[in-house]
C-alpha cells in the first residue's frame, strides 16, 4: 500500500497552493482532484494578482503543470472514500478502488452551494449570477441590478453591492419580514425592495434578462447578486470535524480541525471565500503542517539516538 505524507483533498486553488508548498518542503504528497470545483460555472476568476481574469479551468492547468517538477508530489483524479485512523496516521479509500496511507490529511473541497429552487437559477448562476461583488462586479458595473437576500442580514448589505451600480434593486423572495429601519435606511439610500415571491429567472443569450414576480410583473435585470445556501461535503460529517454556528469547519490559526491530524482550509472553513483567500490558507496550513512533520521526525531521532523522550519544545513569547 502507497504510503504519503499528506493526502490532500481537493484541487483547487487551497489544495494545489498546499500541494505546492508540502512539495517544496519535500514531503511526499498525493493530491486528489474529484474534477467537481466549486466555480465550474465561473467563466473567469478575478482578483488573484498575475492571473485576473483568467479562467478556472486554465488556473488549475497551470498549477497543475508547475506541480510536475516536484516528483514527490502526485495528483490523481480521484474521489476520496472512506478515512480511517491508522498507526497514528490514516488510511484513505479512493475512489479508483486503490487505498493509500497518509501522516496528514489536509482538506481542500470547498462547500456544496444549494441552487435555489427558482427556475432559471441553477442555469444562470455562474454567467449572471454572483455570490462575490470584488469577483464578479468590475466587469458588469453600473449594469441593471438585482440583489437576493434571504434573510434580514443580507440587507445591510445592499449599500456595499450599490457601489458597483446604483441602478439596484433588492428582492426578498417574500423569505421574510423587513425591519422598518432596514426599509427606511433602504429608502433614504435610494434603493427600491422588492417583496413579492419570484416565479422565475429569464436569460437571454445565456443572460439574466428579466426577473418574473408571481403576479407576472418582468422587471429587467442584467445581473443578480446572491448567496444561495451552502452545505458541506459527506467526509466532513463522515470524520466527525466540528462546525461552526454558521456551518463552516471550526479551525484553529493555522487550518487545524477537531480531529487531530485533520487540517481544513479556503472556502469550507470562512464564509470570506476567494480563490486567492484559500490559496493563501493552503499556503499557511502546508507551511505550518511540513513543520509539524520535520518536528516530529526529529523527536523520533532524538529518542532513537539517546533512548529518551524528546525534550518539550520552547514556546515563543
Amino acid at each position: 500500500m502507497a504510503a504519503y505524507d499528506v493526502v490532500i483533498v481537493g484541487g483547487g486553488p487551497g489544495g494545489l497552493n498546499a500541494a505546492l508548498y508540502l512539495g517544496r518542503g519535500r514531503k511526499k504528497v498525493l493530491l486528489c482532484d474529484a474534477g467537481t470545483p466549486r466555480n465550474a460555472a465561473a467563466e473567469h476568476m478575478h482578483g488573484f494578482g498575475s492571473r485576473d481574469g483568467i479562467p478556472p479551468p486554465e488556473f488549475r492547468r497551470i498549477s497543475r503543470e508547475q506541480l510536475k517538477a516536484y516528483p514527490n508530489v502526485e495528483v490523481r483524479d480521484t474521489r476520496v472514500g472512506s478515512v480511517e485512523k491508522h498507526e497514528g496516521g490514516f488510511r484513505v479509500a479512493l475512489g479508483d478502488g486503490t487505498s493509500v496511507e497518509a501522516r496528514r490529511l489536509l482538506l481542500a473541497m470547498g462547500v456544496v452551494d444549494v441552487m435555489m429552487d427558482i427556475p432559471g437559477y441553477k442555469e444562470l448562476w455562474g454567467p449572471s449570477i454572483f455570490q462575490c461583488p470584488y469577483c464578479h462586479g468590475w466587469e458588469v458595473q453600473d449594469q441593471p441590478f438585482a440583489m437576493l437576500a434571504k434573510n434580514p442580514q443580507y440587507l445591510d448589505g445592499a449599500p456595499i453591492i450599490q457601489n458597483w451600480s446604483k441602478d439596484l434593486i433588492v428582492f426578498t423572495h417574500g423569505a421574510f419580514e423587513v425591519p422598518p429601519e432596514q426599509r427606511e435606511r433602504l429608502q433614504a439610500l435610494g434603493i427600491p425592495l422588492e417583496e413579492r415571491k419570484l416565479r422565475a429567472l429569464h436569460g437571454r443569450d445565456g443572460r439574466l434578462a428579466e426577473v418574473e414576480l408571481e403576479d407576472g410583473t418582468r422587471i429587467a435585470r442584467s445581473v443578480m447578486f446572491s448567496a444561495p445556501p451552502q452545505k458541506q461535503h459527506e467526509l466532513v460529517t463522515r470524520l466527525g470535524l466540528e462546525l461552526d454556528d454558521l456551518g463552516y469547519v471550526k479551525v484553529g490559526p493555522t487550518g487545524e480541525t477537531s480531529v487531530p491530524g485533520v487540517v481544513a482550509v479556503g472556502d469550507m472553513t470562512t464564509p470570506m471565500q476567494a480563490a486567492i483567500a484559500a490559496a493563501s490558507a493552503g499556503t499557511i496550513a502546508a507551511a505550518m503542517m511540513n513543520h509539524a512533520l520535520i518536528l516530529e521526525d526529529a523527536d523520533r531521532r532524538y529518542t532513537q539516538v539517546t533512548g529518551k523522550p524528546a525534550p518539550s519544545r520552547q514556546k515563543a513569547h
